[in-house]
């Protein structure tokens, strides 16, 4: 068993970079993910690691386009509007199939909307906010020892595939205090980084490389080969279909024998298990279905559920986003409903979705 701490989730977030070996994090101070940024600025220059306080968001992601072009594991974090402002970022990584790490902590929206908690950026984060239809793994962990060990699993994803992999939480998530067991976990072998740029007297075949956010567009061989744009959008989909095949995670809970099943990631999920437990105790057949990876997402579950009769109840702090994923899954097959950021408890920005609530709509489903 590794050291003990108590820490909130912003900090695990920190933990758990240092032990996958990340070398370098830049990053703008946003609530409610300041204290990852923090962490970084604590623990990083005393390590002999890269901490860069960026001008802006803006540039942070462009620093990390530099940095993971190095080979080296880098990484940056935000949330809801600085997130808004690295999209065209994240398209020009995606592009360029540079393997880093960017921890997104949600807050409301749109626009500045609420500097605490909010699950309102699944859309941008799982269908892409920059150009071009790119794809990236999308993490969501529900505790502070998942928030460390996930940031572990990405960096290890983001090296596997060449692209970029989201960890997303939310704001409450990131301000939660838990125990947390710092361990250094292994996923296995990984492929050389023979594209990263080390300067040429470091090249063991004396070829120079490069990086660009215009692969298709400007031929850059040997490293990658692309001819041509098609080239680029057949590897390109090649790889999607792979981490669409190979990276689906998903919890479930008391599905086999469920009537309704809810659907819920980060800290809506903690509320809807509680809730699951003390519907099975009044002896209705309730279950849940929690996606660890919102992209790829666990379509097939949902769908073969659908197809034994089984309704659906998301429950998000949105508008409705996840919603849309479940939906899809089931192809009209059975019924969808949402609890969403309209039954928070409190009008103002620190309301949140409750137990009881999730309760009073479970109880009235099942009648």
């Amino acid at each position: 068993m590794g050291e003990r701490l108590f820490v909130i989730g912003n900090e695990a977030i920190g933990w758990g970079a240092l032990n996958a070996g990340c070398d370098a994090y830049i990053g703008y101070p946003i609530t409610p993910q300041n204290e990852t940024t923090e962490w970084f600025a604590s623990e990083f220059p005393k390590r002999g690691k890269v901490f860069i306080q960026s001008q802006s968001e803006v540039g942070s992601i462009n620093i990390l386009f530099g940095a993971a072009g190095t080979g080296h594991r880098a990484m940056t974090s935000t949330s809801g509007p600085g997130w808004g402002l690295m999209q065209e970022g994240m398209s020009h990584l995606s592009n360029g199939e540079l393997p880093c790490v960017i921890s997104l902590v949600q807050r409301g929206g749109p626009g500045a909307g609420t500097t605490r908690h909010g699950q309102m950026d699944y859309l941008s984060a799982t269908w892409g906010g920059g150009n071009g239809g790119y794809k990236n793994i999308v993490l969501t962990p529900a505790s502070v020892q998942e928030s460390h060990d996930f940031i572990q699993l990405a960096f290890y994803l983001a090296d596997k595939y060449r692209n970029p992999v989201i960890v997303m939480t939310d704001g409450l998530l990131g301000q939660m205090a838990e125990p947390l067991e710092l361990k250094t976990l292994e996923f296995g072998p990984l492929p050389e980084k023979d594209w990263a740029i080390r300067g040429l007297a470091n090249q063991p075949d004396g070829i120079r490389r490069a990086v660009s956010a215009m692969q298709g567009l400007l031929p850059l061989p040997p490293y990658p080969p692309y001819i041509g744009f098609l080239d680029l959008l057949k590897a390109l989909d090649k790889k999607y279909e792979e981490m669409e095949k190979n990276e689906v995670r998903y919890e479930t809970y008391l599905i086999d024998d469920a009537d309704l099943i809810i659907v819920a990631y980060g800290y809506t999920a903690r509320v809807s298990k509680e809730i699951v437990k003390t519907a099975r105790k009044d002896g209705l057949s309730i279950g849940m279905i929690r996606p660890l990876t919102v992209w790829p997402f666990p379509y097939q579950v949902i769908r073969d559920k659908a197809l034994q009769g089984c309704r659906f109840l998301v429950v998000e702090d949105s508008l409705g986003q996840l919603v849309e994923d479940v939906k899809i899954g089931v192809q009209g097959k059975t019924e969808v409903h949402l609890l969403g950021a309209l039954s928070r408890h409190d009008p103002g920005d620190g309301g949140m979705i409750l137990p009881d609530t999730v309760a009073n709509e479970v109880y009235r489903l099942m009648k």
